[in-house]
């Protein structure tokens, strides 16, 4: 059967100007996909509802274009939700294109009690799920004014971490602006029609891509397609991915490899980068050799960045999330314009920025689970990778492989993930952790003021389409005793039964803490510790904070035990706070980490030492930040003697610095490598640094000051 035919500029008779689809024209957009066009004949130039459930590269974000269009090209806005911060500034630039026709763009993530009435004048908001969450909580009045809302990856309500959140605030957005158009983009799932139902919404569900994708499973030198027949790899690499990448790039494409770790990845770039050195042309080495010299351009290299720069240098990287964010940019970048052949990835790269490949290899189909060991991942994850593969307009096709050690696990394999279904998404609203947050902003945001108001709330989340609201009823009853002994809320007198209608109040403790977006377990053990006095040392202030249920804390090695537990003997204060379980020592390493990070101990020690990568270091450290911030508000209300030494910590934690260094440090450019330099050459303060305004002299030979530093410098104190 064919599909139906339907050209850009045949919108026009839907109501878009000639003028905003130009736009299309300009990106080489003449005619739409057939999931594009299905989606218009199931009404997004109407205002409908819709699920787009379709693979990647199939068009979901030009379906979500059109009914943003149609919005804020008659007067309306959009709010555009995202799942990560990468992808958010993607769209943003993206949807700056609309400006030439007098359309406003705004991007908000983080700074979570900050708030977003600054965007009150964007015709569109790009923001993460978690922004979008807090601007709810914080009141923002203009998110009563949108009339469409795109949800990207709306299959992520799946995930343990982020899905409650972006589950609850579509829940909220869909009783907050009922006549809004609701636009959800999604994988192709298997119960994409009860997400649909979910949000009253019209389905297009298909399995069409503009480049063939063959999936197949690699064994013995051979790949089986198992609809498009066999493909012998043409490589004298022992290791197989290897194989399977330079035979990719021989054929003029690029390669993905997922691993299931770190380690991993790192081993399997290093792998590679032998095996490419004849295929990359003398122009691609000149921009490798340029961007190895980036990587190493940072303050404080590590051995694993020297690493990566050798390897960048032969047209290889590894992938992960434990990377400088400047360095991940650098390397998408580079993998993007086709200098960069190979990325080496653990998974959280198939969930990103689109970086599509002509070959996609999933080299590690199993990963662990500390309950059960060693376990095959879900379907749709590896569903996920494979959509990685094909470039569109510049490869033919895309191939999918996975590696199997023998013909028994091949079978397997190709009737797992090959042949089979992606699983159901299902609610991961059901738990504690979830609750206590959700409940609590629902009813400190005045969504809910008594207990019928909050079930029925519940009754219109993803939870209540795949159960009975009753089946969370005694969770929710545990959850609002907790909120009530912690005094974030006030209950009325008439129990917990739907006809008494109890009477929910947030305290003004409940609003802080809903506003400061942590989680109210997080706020209850911080005013606890600081309520128990006696601290004096940094890692006791730090400690408190890792051991919130906000902070992810480290694993603890094997090599880990005698060093903390040496420690403890030594802070005996420290060591009464916890039993000497691997829950409490891996609290008290993480507060050891940040206790080196503002004591200014360098990256590769801080990394070696803990078992980090610099990425992590800096996340940590976002981290912290954010509950140091929120311990010195809840502090205001009622143990304000702690109110200084949180925030000293506070802005340390922000740059990784001793005291002394915190004001040189907050000059833009100036890190804390050079911080520490010019502190040691008798520039003190920004008051010292006005010197170089008008004179270079003192400064020529400071370490990694150099000319481009200094006239950065000179800018931003006279823009001070």
């Amino acid at each position: 059967m064919g599909f139906v035919v339907m050209n850009v500029k045949d919108l026009v008779d839907y109501g878009l100007p000639e003028e905003a689809l130009s736009l299309f024209g300009e990106r080489g957009i003449e005619e739409l996909y057939p999931p594009q066009v299905d989606a218009v004949r199931s009404g997004v130039l109407d205002g409908e509802n819709l699920v787009l459930a379709v693979p990647t590269a199939s068009g979901k974000t030009l379906v979500s274009e059109l009914g943003i269009l149609r919005s804020v090209l008659g007067g309306g806005r959009a709010l555009y939700i995202v799942p990560l911060k990468a992808l958010a500034y993607e769209k943003y630039e993206l949807f700056r294109e609309y400006e030439d026709f007098g359309v406003d763009v705004g991007v908000a993530t983080g700074d979570y009690d900050r708030s977003a009435d600054y965007l009150s004048d964007r015709d569109i908001v790009v923001t993460t799920s978690e922004k979008a969450d807090s601007m709810l909580r914080l009141g923002t009045d203009w998110i009563g004014d949108v009339d469409v809302v795109v949800c990207d990856e709306v299959h992520l309500v799946d995930s343990d971490r982020r899905g409650p959140t972006l589950e609850v605030t579509l829940a909220k957005l869909l009783m907050m602006n009922p006549d809004a158009q609701t636009i959800a983009l999604s994988a192709t799932i298997r119960n994409a029609r009860e997400i649909a139902g979910w949000l009253d919404a019209g389905l297009v569900k298909s399995d069409w891509r503009p480049i063939e994708l063959r999936e197949g499973v690699a064994f013995d030198g051979v790949i089986d397609f198992p609809f498009d027949g066999e493909k012998e790899v043409c490589s004298d690499e022992d290791d197989v991915a290897t194989s399977l990448v330079r035979d990719a790039v021989v054929e003029g494409g690029q390669a993905l490899v997922f691993t299931s770790s770190r380690r991993n990845s790192r081993g399997a770039a290093g792998r590679v980068s032998g095996s490419l050195d004849d295929l990359i042309s003398p122009a691609e080495e000149d921009r490798l050799r340029s961007l190895s010299e980036e990587i190493m351009g940072v303050e404080s290299v590590t051995d694993e960045e020297e690493r990566l720069a050798r390897y960048v240098r032969r047209g290889v990287a590894f992938h992960h999330a434990g990377l400088r964010n400047e360095h991940l940019r650098a390397l998408e970048s580079s993998f993007s314009s086709g200098d960069l052949k190979v990325i080496c990835s653990t998974p959280t790269l198939a969930w990103g920025v689109n970086l599509p490949a002509r070959r996609v290899v999933v080299r590690d189909y199993k990963r662990y689970d500390p309950n059960f060991g060693m376990k095959p991942i879900p379907v749709l994850d590896v569903k996920q990778m494979f959509g990685r593969a094909g470039r569109p307009g510049l490869d033919p096709y895309g191939e999918a492989v996975l590696i199997a050690d023998n013909g028994v696990e091949k079978d397997s394999l190709i009737d797992r993930y090959v042949v089979g279904e992606s699983e159901n998404i299902t609610s991961k609203l059901a738990s504690e952790p979830a609750l206590r947050s959700h409940i609590l902003s629902t009813v400190a945001s005045g969504f809910a003021g008594c207990y019928s108001e909050l079930m029925d709330f519940v009754g219109r989340t993803f939870f209540s389409v795949q159960n009975r609201s009753s089946d969370i009823e005694v969770l929710v009853k545990r959850v609002l005793g907790f909120l009530e002994s912690e005094n974030f809320i006030e209950v009325g007198d008439f129990g917990f039964s739907r006809k008494g209608s109890m009477e929910l109040t947030a305290t003004a403790l409940g609003r802080r803490v809903s506003e400061l977006y942590i989680d109210p377990l997080s706020a209850s053990r911080i005013l606890d510790r600081l309520s128990e006095g006696g601290m004096e040392s940094d890692v006791e202030f730090l400690h408190i904070v890792c051991e919130t249920p906000d902070m992810d804390t480290l694993y603890m090695r094997k090599d880990d035990y005698a060093g903390i537990e040496s420690f403890l003997k030594e802070h005996q204060g420290l060591r009464e706070r916890g039993d000497m379980d691997d829950f409490f020592l891996s609290e008290v390493k993480t507060a050891l980490l940040l206790r080196d990070w503002v004591n200014e101990v360098d990256d590769d020690v801080i990394c070696d030492r803990y078992g980090v990568s610099s990425g992590d270091i800096r996340r940590k450290a976002g981290t912290a930040e954010w509950l140091l911030h929120s311990a010195a508000e809840l502090s205001k209300m009622s143990l304000s003697i702690y109110i200084d030494r949180l925030r000293d910590l506070q802005r340390r934690m922000k740059y990784g610095v001793k005291r002394e260094l915190t004001d040189l440090v907050s000059i833009p450019g100036v890190g804390r490598f050079r911080a520490r330099k010019l502190h040691e050459n008798g520039f003190r303060s920004k008051s010292d640094l006005h010197e170089l305004i008008d004179r270079e002299a003192g400064v020529k030979d400071i370490p990694g000051v150099g000319p481009k530093t200094l006239e950065k410098i000179r800018r931003e104190l006279k823009n001070d």
